[in-house]
């Protein structure tokens, strides 16, 4: 992933424009500004596939009353690494946050972060996992500060999960297959690809309740598969479901209904 950002001005305000090493800012005081509330896709993981995903930030800004917030401008950043002047790994808003006045010092704020996995802001494999928030804000003269440590949030690579019950219908008594696919994003190939040696649990909803209940544990082959046997008992849906892991999103297959008879 590149790390870059300018901060330029366009028609008398300032813009946060993509990005650049948080070294690289012009010399001189950098705006008296403090970040508090950061929140991403409010307080959510942020899941990403194989398209171009945005996600909301909110987050408060305090300034000087000496400071007019339109002298200058703000946006949340993830960052890895010992701290976001020194990342090993750095995102940010495209644009400027919006903020609206909450007092003569205080401004509510909102971003977007997007992510594309073929593109400019693309991820790979390897950035999947915890990343920490900040925020960047510079005046019209480019003074620009960093400030890290607001919290902390995952970017999951995203998971697909089907399943299949057959027979439909089925006697009571009677054996029902269970099959299914587990698939997880690749930032890499920008595909869905098999998602082997995971541990998925078999479900059954009894029609009439909302609530599923674990029947089995099984894992997915080598390539994604997934295939089990179970009673038919009553008539119900059958789902798999997967916990997701510390860089990939849990999700829940749709449940296949089975009339029993």
């Amino acid at each position: 992933m590149r790390i870059r950002a300018t901060v330029a001005a366009v028609s008398g305000a300032l813009a946060l424009s993509a990005f650049v090493a948080p070294a690289a800012h012009a010399a001189g005081s950098t705006p008296d500004v403090t970040f508090s509330n950061m929140k991403v896709n409010k307080g959510s993981n942020l899941v990403v596939g194989t398209a171009k995903t945005s996600f909301s930030v909110t987050y408060t800004v305090t300034h000087p009353a000496s400071l007019p917030a339109s002298d200058f401008a703000t946006g949340p950043v993830l960052y890895r690494g010992s701290s976001v002047t020194s990342p090993s790994d750095l995102f940010a808003t495209d644009d400027e946050g919006t903020c609206t006045a909450a007092s003569s010092t205080v401004l509510n704020c909102k971003a977007t972060l997007v992510f594309t996995v073929n593109g400019d802001w693309d991820l790979d494999n390897s950035e999947a996992g915890s990343w920490t928030l900040g925020g960047i804000a510079a005046d019209k003269d480019s003074h620009v500060k960093w400030v890290g440590g607001l919290g902390t949030t995952k970017i999951l690579r995203a998971t697909k999960l089907t399943v299949n019950a057959t027979p439909e219908p089925v006697k009571k008594g009677k054996t029902v297959t269970v099959t299914g696919s587990l698939t997880r994003a690749n930032w890499d190939t920008h595909k869905y690809g098999a998602y082997g040696s995971q541990s998925v649990k078999l479900q059954f909803r009894k029609k009439g309740s909302s609530t599923y209940t674990t029947l089995k544990t099984i894992k997915s082959s080598s390539t994604g598969a997934l295939k089990t046997t179970t009673t038919a008992t009553s008539d119900g849906y059958y789902r798999y479901s997967f916990a997701g892991t510390s860089t990939t999103s849990a999700v829940n297959a749709t449940g296949d209904y089975v009339d029993v008879q």
